[in-house]
């Protein structure tokens, strides 16, 4: 096979399969995004059969996202080498599969929240929305109920919450104001308050502040082809951002999100729009409450009519819930270790997703398979899933593992994306808006205006001002996307509207994941 991608089938090459490895494995790109599960223990091969993916979607044209946990991926985007550490052994596997290596670079495009490695990936309060946000701080049952008064008070007051200092400023507010907003919405708990506070110095401290503020990440910057057609490569430097799983989590929890409510319905495509790696997937579902998981659910459920292409990277089947699992048709399996009681069930319940192939147990395979090799399971004609191979992956084009800071450094300057992200933005928003209102009540009664600083702690903004690289400026462009809802509410936010209060015509829900509740 000299190529990747069969123009005339419109299939991707995975590997050899069979006894021999010679029997060509391929996944057909209509298939793609009916989503996907790489599974296996640590240095099984997953890595390189992402990485090895990722390129053949790219090749199709077929943009990519995927989070770099090792820092091994940033090498995409330069040229695999014949003499590089790894080349006899895949020299050795391309021909024992019947594939020419055809080493080559890929379009890369570094994102880093904190954007040390790539441009800042930001959102704003607003966008990402209560439920997450709780989620993200830990935040216990009344707290998290707090949070969505607090929110729903900043839709009907046109308060735009567009930083960490807007969403503190607003619960100053609600704090002060908590006897007459317990009238209206329910108890809004000064403890609550306090504790949500202190909830978002932690965050602050941890770097999380970075996610948020201007201007936000536009998907439509991720999903796009270069010149060559290419899909475009979009690897988050996520080593750092690993130290925060909670953190991790609630950003790709969101990603998830904004896929789904920007994306147009497409149908049954021949290829996907966009495909998603999500690795270390169970930091996904590990302490989320039951309604994420549901909502994840219907989202992987829902989202291939709008040609995403998910793919939970993880080390063991079970890491992903049973009815998430069920919608990934796409299967590749690395070896699974099974010393402890625990384990043999977990292989046992591994097995039982694959149709049987009598000619091997595979349950035994997926225990013995060796590094670079899988058993999969790749949806094949009318979406009927594939009898279980044994398949050597295909080896990859471009370089296995990290780039040089002076080679990344390098990339990063040449991106365009650098213009749009580079500097932050801090328009007027709900800070501004209520320390005004502050002044103005003040000055009405005839005292002297509050202290800004004071009251709303502008000391700590410009601490984290003199922590980002760049300055802020005062501009104010107008932007439109500080209260935008999601298109999840015709599909299936209504009821979930209904169970938090809102009313007909006048709110409903942003985001998937329960965002902000947006006044209409």
């Amino acid at each position: 096979m000299a190529g990747v991608v069969d123009g005339t089938a419109n299939t991707i090459f995975v590997g050899g399969a069979g006894q021999d490895h010679a029997v060509p494995q391929a996944l057909l790109l209509k298939y793609a995004n009916r989503h996907g599960l790489i599974a296996g223990a640590t240095g099984t091969g997953k890595t390189v059969t992402l990485q090895t993916l990722a390129e053949s979607l790219s090749l199709a044209g077929v943009p990519v996202f995927l989070a770099d946990v090792k820092g091994d991926l940033a090498g995409m985007a330069q040229p695999g080498s014949g003499d590089g550490t790894h080349h006899q052994a895949f020299a050795d596997r391309a021909a024992q599969i019947g594939l020419m290596l055809d080493y080559q670079a890929f379009p890369v495009t570094f994102w880093d929240v904190w954007g040390d490695k790539g441009h800042p990936v930001r959102t704003t309060p607003a966008e990402m929305g209560p439920l997450l946000l709780s989620r993200l701080m830990g935040l216990t049952e009344a707290q998290e109920g707090v949070m969505n008064i607090a929110f729903r008070v900043a839709d009907a007051q046109g308060l735009a919450l567009l930083d960490l200092e807007d969403l503190r400023a607003l619960l100053v507010w609600v704090g002060q104001n908590a006897a007459d907003l317990s009238l209206q919405y329910g108890n809004v708990g000064t403890t609550s308050v306090g504790a949500i506070q202190r909830a978002l110095l932690v965050l602050e401290n941890q770097g999380g502040d970075r996610l948020f503020g201007e201007p936000a990440l536009e998907l439509a910057d991720m999903i796009r082809q270069d010149a060559s057609g290419k899909g475009m490569i979009n690897i988050l430097a996520a080593d750092r951002l690993m130290t925060s799983p909670r953190l991790y989590a609630t950003f790709l929890l969101w990603l998830l999100s904004e896929l789904f409510e920007q994306l147009p319905e497409v149908g049954d495509s021949d290829r996907p729009r966009v495909a998603f790696f999500f690795d270390e997937a169970h930091l996904l579902f590990d302490g989320a409450p039951r309604i994420l998981v549901e909502k994840v659910e219907q989202v992987a459920r829902l989202i291939r009519s709008k040609g995403v292409s998910l793919w939970f990277v993880s080390q063991n089947p079970a890491d992903i819930p049973e009815r998430v699992l069920g919608q990934l048709g796409n299967r590749i399996q690395h070896a699974l270790r099974a010393f402890t009681p625990k384990d043999q069930k977990a292989l046992r319940m591994a097995a039982e997703n694959y149709r049987p192939n009598p000619e091997f147990d595979t349950a035994d395979a997926i225990q013995h398979v060796g590094i670079g090799e899988a058993v999969t399971s790749l949806l094949e004609a009318k979406g009927v899933p594939g009898i279980a191979q044994r398949t050597l992956i295909r080896p990859p084009f471009s370089r296995m593992g990290p780039v040089s800071d002076a080679e990344r450094a390098e990339l990063i300057s040449a991106s365009p994306m650098g213009l749009k992200y580079g500097r932050t933005i801090d328009r007027d928003s709900a800070h501004e808006i209520l320390a005004r209102r502050a002044a103005g009540a003040a000055t009405a009664q005839g005292q002297a205006p509050a202290d800004d600083a004071g009251l709303f702690d502008m000391d700590r903004r410009e601490y984290r001002n003199a922590r980002r690289s760049e300055p802020r400026e005062d501009i104010q462009p107008p932007r439109g996307r500080s209260s935008r809802s999601d298109s999840i509410v015709e599909t299936f936010g209504k009821s979930l509207a209904r169970q938090l209060g809102t009313k007909s015509g006048q709110a409903i829900v942003r985001g998937v994941l329960g965002s902000l509740l947006r006044g209409r």
